[in-house]
Protein backbone atom coordinates (compact mmCIF):
# COMPACT_ATOMS: atom_id res chain seq x y z
CA UNK A 1 0.00 0.00 0.00
CA UNK A 2 1.19 3.29 -1.10
CA UNK A 3 1.82 6.26 1.30
CA UNK A 4 -0.19 9.25 1.83
CA UNK A 5 1.50 12.35 0.38
CA UNK A 6 0.89 15.43 2.24
CA UNK A 7 2.19 18.52 1.12
CA UNK A 8 2.81 20.86 4.42
CA UNK A 9 2.15 24.80 4.29
CA UNK A 10 3.01 27.00 6.85
CA UNK A 11 4.73 30.61 6.86
CA UNK A 12 7.16 29.41 9.70
CA UNK A 13 10.05 27.50 8.63
CA UNK A 14 10.32 26.06 12.88
CA UNK A 15 6.40 25.11 12.55
CA UNK A 16 7.17 23.47 8.89
CA UNK A 17 9.74 21.72 10.41
CA UNK A 18 7.64 20.08 13.75
CA UNK A 19 4.75 19.43 11.76
CA UNK A 20 7.11 17.45 9.05
CA UNK A 21 8.71 15.56 11.44
CA UNK A 22 5.11 14.59 13.28
CA UNK A 23 3.34 13.33 10.15
CA UNK A 24 6.94 11.43 8.83
CA UNK A 25 7.31 9.46 12.09
CA UNK A 26 4.40 7.23 11.34
CA UNK A 27 4.71 4.59 8.49
CA UNK A 28 2.17 5.01 6.66
CA UNK A 29 2.38 8.78 5.68
CA UNK A 30 5.10 10.71 3.65
CA UNK A 31 5.52 14.40 3.46
CA UNK A 32 5.99 15.09 0.04
CA UNK A 33 6.96 18.35 0.11
CA UNK A 34 6.64 21.83 2.22
CA UNK A 35 5.29 25.38 1.32
CA UNK A 36 5.41 28.95 3.02
CA UNK A 37 2.63 30.45 2.19
CA UNK A 38 -0.75 29.43 -0.34
CA UNK A 39 1.42 30.85 -3.52
CA UNK A 40 4.28 28.31 -2.81
CA UNK A 41 1.68 25.83 -1.89
CA UNK A 42 -0.61 26.38 -5.33
CA UNK A 43 2.98 25.95 -7.76
CA UNK A 44 3.72 22.81 -5.59
CA UNK A 45 0.49 21.28 -6.32
CA UNK A 46 0.88 21.92 -10.43
CA UNK A 47 4.27 19.25 -10.32
CA UNK A 48 3.51 17.04 -7.21
CA UNK A 49 1.13 14.38 -6.22
CA UNK A 50 -0.28 15.15 -3.07
CA UNK A 51 -3.20 13.32 -1.19
CA UNK A 52 -3.40 15.50 1.76
CA UNK A 53 -2.73 19.24 2.78
CA UNK A 54 -1.77 20.54 5.87
CA UNK A 55 -2.93 24.45 5.83
CA UNK A 56 -1.65 27.12 8.40
CA UNK A 57 -4.73 29.77 8.45
CA UNK A 58 -2.81 33.23 9.06
CA UNK A 59 0.04 33.52 6.09
CA UNK A 60 1.52 36.50 4.37
CA UNK A 61 0.48 36.68 0.60
CA UNK A 62 -2.09 34.53 0.15
CA UNK A 63 -3.90 33.10 3.57
CA UNK A 64 -4.89 29.38 4.40
CA UNK A 65 -8.49 30.69 3.39
CA UNK A 66 -7.90 31.90 0.25
CA UNK A 67 -5.54 29.01 -0.67
CA UNK A 68 -8.27 26.85 0.71
CA UNK A 69 -10.74 28.29 -2.05
CA UNK A 70 -8.10 27.39 -5.04
CA UNK A 71 -7.45 24.19 -3.87
CA UNK A 72 -10.71 22.57 -3.38
CA UNK A 73 -11.71 24.06 -6.76
CA UNK A 74 -8.82 23.06 -8.60
CA UNK A 75 -7.51 19.87 -7.27
CA UNK A 76 -10.27 18.27 -4.94
CA UNK A 77 -7.69 17.62 -2.40
CA UNK A 78 -8.55 17.23 1.02
CA UNK A 79 -7.20 20.19 3.47
CA UNK A 80 -6.58 20.08 7.06
CA UNK A 81 -6.45 23.69 8.66
CA UNK A 82 -3.96 24.54 11.60
CA UNK A 83 -5.76 27.46 13.09
CA UNK A 84 -4.15 29.54 16.24
CA UNK A 85 -6.38 29.87 19.59
CA UNK A 86 -7.62 33.47 19.15
CA UNK A 87 -10.86 34.86 17.92
CA UNK A 88 -9.77 35.71 14.44
CA UNK A 89 -8.08 32.65 14.41
CA UNK A 90 -11.60 30.71 15.01
CA UNK A 91 -13.89 32.74 13.08
CA UNK A 92 -11.12 32.17 9.99
CA UNK A 93 -11.50 28.51 10.76
CA UNK A 94 -15.24 28.16 11.09
CA UNK A 95 -15.37 29.79 7.26
CA UNK A 96 -12.55 27.19 6.01
CA UNK A 97 -14.80 24.45 6.98
CA UNK A 98 -17.36 26.60 5.44
CA UNK A 99 -15.66 26.77 2.55
CA UNK A 100 -14.85 23.04 1.79
CA UNK A 101 -11.82 22.19 4.20
CA UNK A 102 -12.11 18.90 5.87
CA UNK A 103 -11.50 19.48 9.27
CA UNK A 104 -8.67 21.40 11.51
CA UNK A 105 -6.19 21.01 14.90
CA UNK A 106 -5.26 23.40 16.87
CA UNK A 107 -1.82 25.07 16.16
CA UNK A 108 0.49 24.05 18.51
CA UNK A 109 1.21 27.17 21.36
CA UNK A 110 4.42 26.57 22.98
CA UNK A 111 3.34 29.61 25.71
CA UNK A 112 0.81 27.39 26.71
CA UNK A 113 2.32 24.36 27.17
CA UNK A 114 0.90 22.00 23.70
CA UNK A 115 1.03 18.75 24.40
CA UNK A 116 2.60 17.85 21.18
CA UNK A 117 2.28 14.23 21.20
CA UNK A 118 -1.61 15.09 21.45
CA UNK A 119 -1.40 17.12 18.25
CA UNK A 120 0.91 14.13 16.75
CA UNK A 121 -1.56 11.34 17.69
CA UNK A 122 -4.73 13.82 16.32
CA UNK A 123 -3.11 15.09 13.12
CA UNK A 124 -1.90 11.64 11.85
CA UNK A 125 -5.47 10.11 12.64
CA UNK A 126 -7.50 13.10 10.65
CA UNK A 127 -4.89 12.84 7.37
CA UNK A 128 -5.70 8.99 7.16
CA UNK A 129 -9.12 9.66 8.07
CA UNK A 130 -9.64 12.00 5.16
CA UNK A 131 -7.86 8.99 2.79
CA UNK A 132 -10.40 6.43 3.45
CA UNK A 133 -12.54 7.11 0.37
CA UNK A 134 -16.56 5.83 0.78
CA UNK A 135 -19.15 5.38 -2.04
CA UNK A 136 -21.47 7.86 -1.84
CA UNK A 137 -24.51 6.61 -3.48
CA UNK A 138 -28.07 9.09 -4.24
CA UNK A 139 -29.13 11.35 -1.76
CA UNK A 140 -32.80 10.12 -1.67
CA UNK A 141 -34.04 9.56 1.87
CA UNK A 142 -33.95 6.06 2.87
CA UNK A 143 -36.72 5.17 5.58
CA UNK A 144 -35.82 2.59 8.32
CA UNK A 145 -38.59 2.43 10.71
CA UNK A 146 -42.23 1.70 9.54
CA UNK A 147 -44.42 4.67 8.86
CA UNK A 148 -46.83 3.36 11.49
CA UNK A 149 -44.27 2.72 13.72
CA UNK A 150 -43.22 6.48 13.37
CA UNK A 151 -46.47 8.38 12.95
CA UNK A 152 -47.96 6.82 16.02
CA UNK A 153 -45.72 8.95 18.55
CA UNK A 154 -47.61 11.89 19.04
CA UNK A 155 -45.49 15.27 19.41
CA UNK A 156 -46.08 16.10 23.00
CA UNK A 157 -44.85 13.06 23.83
CA UNK A 158 -41.06 14.53 22.20
CA UNK A 159 -39.66 16.08 25.34
CA UNK A 160 -35.84 17.39 23.45
CA UNK A 161 -33.81 16.65 20.78
CA UNK A 162 -30.03 15.92 20.73
CA UNK A 163 -27.52 16.53 18.31
CA UNK A 164 -23.97 14.64 18.03
CA UNK A 165 -21.72 15.71 15.11
CA UNK A 166 -17.73 15.25 14.69
CA UNK A 167 -15.81 15.44 11.49
CA UNK A 168 -17.89 17.68 9.19
CA UNK A 169 -20.10 18.77 11.61
CA UNK A 170 -19.91 22.56 11.87
CA UNK A 171 -20.82 23.28 8.26
CA UNK A 172 -23.72 20.13 8.59
CA UNK A 173 -25.39 21.86 11.94
CA UNK A 174 -25.18 25.08 10.24
CA UNK A 175 -26.99 23.55 7.53
CA UNK A 176 -29.44 21.42 10.15
CA UNK A 177 -29.62 24.39 12.99
CA UNK A 178 -30.82 27.08 10.12
CA UNK A 179 -33.66 25.08 9.42
CA UNK A 180 -35.22 25.02 12.81
CA UNK A 181 -38.39 27.53 13.16
CA UNK A 182 -38.16 30.26 15.61
CA UNK A 183 -40.98 28.76 17.42
CA UNK A 184 -39.76 25.27 18.22
CA UNK A 185 -40.80 24.75 21.53
CA UNK A 186 -38.22 21.89 22.31
CA UNK A 187 -34.63 22.28 23.94
CA UNK A 188 -32.02 21.06 21.52
CA UNK A 189 -28.75 19.38 23.22
CA UNK A 190 -25.43 19.51 20.62
CA UNK A 191 -21.81 18.05 21.26
CA UNK A 192 -19.70 18.82 18.36
CA UNK A 193 -15.69 17.01 18.87
CA UNK A 194 -14.19 20.63 18.71
CA UNK A 195 -11.13 21.85 20.84
CA UNK A 196 -11.41 23.97 24.02
CA UNK A 197 -11.74 27.64 23.08
CA UNK A 198 -13.75 27.26 19.88
CA UNK A 199 -16.88 26.23 20.75
CA UNK A 200 -18.28 29.66 22.41
CA UNK A 201 -17.26 30.92 18.77
CA UNK A 202 -19.35 28.54 16.99
CA UNK A 203 -22.16 28.85 19.23
CA UNK A 204 -22.23 32.58 18.88
CA UNK A 205 -22.21 32.33 15.15
CA UNK A 206 -24.67 29.97 14.79
CA UNK A 207 -26.90 32.19 17.26
CA UNK A 208 -26.00 34.93 14.99
CA UNK A 209 -27.20 32.73 11.77
CA UNK A 210 -30.40 30.30 12.56
CA UNK A 211 -33.65 31.56 13.96
CA UNK A 212 -33.39 29.40 17.76
CA UNK A 213 -31.45 31.19 19.80
CA UNK A 214 -27.84 29.06 20.30
CA UNK A 215 -25.42 29.04 22.96
CA UNK A 216 -22.29 27.71 24.57
CA UNK A 217 -23.66 25.30 27.64
CA UNK A 218 -22.05 26.51 31.17
CA UNK A 219 -22.50 24.46 34.18
CA UNK A 220 -25.15 24.85 36.70
CA UNK A 221 -28.05 26.23 33.85
CA UNK A 222 -31.48 25.21 33.58
CA UNK A 223 -32.60 23.44 30.34
CA UNK A 224 -35.12 26.04 28.59
CA UNK A 225 -37.87 25.04 25.61
CA UNK A 226 -36.70 26.63 22.49
CA UNK A 227 -33.23 26.97 23.22
CA UNK A 228 -30.16 25.17 21.99
CA UNK A 229 -27.15 24.10 24.10
CA UNK A 230 -23.69 23.25 22.81
CA UNK A 231 -21.28 21.67 25.17
CA UNK A 232 -18.11 23.46 25.51
CA UNK A 233 -14.66 22.12 24.47
CA UNK A 234 -12.80 19.98 26.94
CA UNK A 235 -15.80 19.27 28.86
CA UNK A 236 -17.93 16.18 28.74
CA UNK A 237 -21.83 17.48 29.18
CA UNK A 238 -24.55 15.99 31.27
CA UNK A 239 -28.35 16.34 31.96
CA UNK A 240 -29.10 16.31 35.36
CA UNK A 241 -32.77 14.92 36.78
CA UNK A 242 -33.42 18.37 37.90
CA UNK A 243 -32.73 19.79 33.80
CA UNK A 244 -30.26 21.37 34.65
CA UNK A 245 -26.37 21.57 32.93
CA UNK A 246 -23.55 19.43 34.55
CA UNK A 247 -20.09 19.91 32.91
CA UNK A 248 -17.06 17.87 33.80
CA UNK A 249 -13.83 16.86 33.21
CA UNK A 250 -13.74 12.74 33.43
CA UNK A 251 -11.86 10.74 31.38
CA UNK A 252 -12.54 11.29 27.36
CA UNK A 253 -14.55 8.44 25.64
CA UNK A 254 -14.18 7.12 22.61
CA UNK A 255 -11.36 9.07 22.62
CA UNK A 256 -13.60 12.50 22.58
CA UNK A 257 -14.05 15.26 25.32
CA UNK A 258 -17.36 16.31 25.17
CA UNK A 259 -18.69 13.04 24.19
CA UNK A 260 -21.72 12.64 22.90
CA UNK A 261 -22.92 9.16 24.27
CA UNK A 262 -22.33 10.59 27.80
CA UNK A 263 -24.94 13.51 26.84
CA UNK A 264 -27.76 11.21 25.18
CA UNK A 265 -27.84 8.82 27.87
CA UNK A 266 -28.09 11.17 30.70
CA UNK A 267 -30.41 13.36 28.41
CA UNK A 268 -32.77 9.92 28.39
CA UNK A 269 -32.45 8.91 31.36
CA UNK A 270 -33.75 12.37 33.03
CA UNK A 271 -35.47 14.53 30.56
CA UNK A 272 -38.85 13.42 31.37
CA UNK A 273 -39.92 12.26 28.10
CA UNK A 274 -39.31 10.91 24.87
CA UNK A 275 -36.12 12.36 22.46
CA UNK A 276 -35.30 12.51 19.20
CA UNK A 277 -31.61 11.34 18.74
CA UNK A 278 -29.81 12.38 15.59
CA UNK A 279 -26.10 11.71 14.66
CA UNK A 280 -24.23 13.88 11.81
CA UNK A 281 -21.49 13.19 9.89
CA UNK A 282 -18.33 11.99 11.71
CA UNK A 283 -15.20 9.37 12.43
CA UNK A 284 -15.63 7.29 14.72
CA UNK A 285 -18.72 5.73 16.85
CA UNK A 286 -19.83 8.41 19.32
CA UNK A 287 -23.53 8.60 19.63
CA UNK A 288 -24.60 4.70 18.59
CA UNK A 289 -24.55 3.80 22.56
CA UNK A 290 -26.48 7.08 23.28
CA UNK A 291 -28.64 6.21 20.82
CA UNK A 292 -29.48 2.88 22.03
CA UNK A 293 -30.62 4.72 25.49
CA UNK A 294 -33.19 7.04 23.54
CA UNK A 295 -34.80 4.28 21.10
CA UNK A 296 -34.35 1.71 24.31
CA UNK A 297 -36.79 4.94 26.13
CA UNK A 298 -39.32 5.11 22.97
CA UNK A 299 -37.76 7.66 21.34
CA UNK A 300 -36.83 7.99 17.67
CA UNK A 301 -33.46 7.58 16.27
CA UNK A 302 -32.41 9.86 13.12
CA UNK A 303 -28.68 9.50 11.32
CA UNK A 304 -27.36 11.34 8.58
CA UNK A 305 -27.31 9.65 5.08
CA UNK A 306 -23.92 8.53 3.49
CA UNK A 307 -24.57 10.88 0.49
CA UNK A 308 -23.83 14.48 2.62
CA UNK A 309 -21.74 13.08 5.15
CA UNK A 310 -18.13 14.27 4.99
CA UNK A 311 -17.18 11.31 7.06
CA UNK A 312 -19.32 8.34 7.45
CA UNK A 313 -18.65 6.81 10.40
CA UNK A 314 -20.39 7.97 13.13
CA UNK A 315 -23.79 7.36 11.16
CA UNK A 316 -22.56 4.27 9.95
CA UNK A 317 -21.58 2.61 12.96
CA UNK A 318 -25.06 3.22 14.51
CA UNK A 319 -27.31 2.29 11.62
CA UNK A 320 -24.94 -1.10 11.56
CA UNK A 321 -25.60 -1.17 15.14
CA UNK A 322 -29.29 -1.35 14.64
CA UNK A 323 -30.27 2.30 16.76
CA UNK A 324 -31.53 4.03 13.98
CA UNK A 325 -35.09 4.74 12.56
CA UNK A 326 -34.39 6.99 10.12
CA UNK A 327 -31.69 8.05 7.69
CA UNK A 328 -32.12 10.95 5.96
CA UNK A 329 -29.36 13.24 4.06
CA UNK A 330 -28.72 16.60 6.33
CA UNK A 331 -31.29 18.94 4.40
CA UNK A 332 -33.61 16.78 5.50
CA UNK A 333 -32.92 16.16 9.12
CA UNK A 334 -35.39 18.98 10.44
CA UNK A 335 -38.18 17.80 8.02
CA UNK A 336 -37.95 14.64 9.93
CA UNK A 337 -37.91 15.97 13.57
CA UNK A 338 -40.85 18.36 12.14
CA UNK A 339 -43.17 15.75 11.32
CA UNK A 340 -42.45 13.13 14.21
CA UNK A 341 -43.25 16.66 16.69
CA UNK A 342 -45.62 18.28 14.63
CA UNK A 343 -43.79 21.56 15.33
CA UNK A 344 -43.58 24.11 13.22
CA UNK A 345 -45.69 23.48 10.31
Amino acid sequence: MSKIRVLVVDDSAFMRKIISDMLSSDKDIEVVDTARDGVWALEKLKTTKVDVVTMDVEMPRMNGLEALKEITGLYKIPVIMLSSLTSNGADTTFKALEFGAMDFVLKPSFSIGMNLDELKIELISKIKMCCKTTKKTAPEKIEAVSQNSQTSMKGNEIKGVCIAASTGGPKALSTVMKMFPQNFKLPILIVQHMPAGFTKAFAKRLDDNCPVSIKEAQAGERIEKGKAYIAPGGYHMVVEKDMTISLNEEPAMHGVRPCADKLFISAAENIGGKLIGIVLTGMGKDGTLGLKAIKDKGGICIAEHQSTCTIYGMPKNAIEKGVVHIIAPVHDVVGEVLKITRTGN
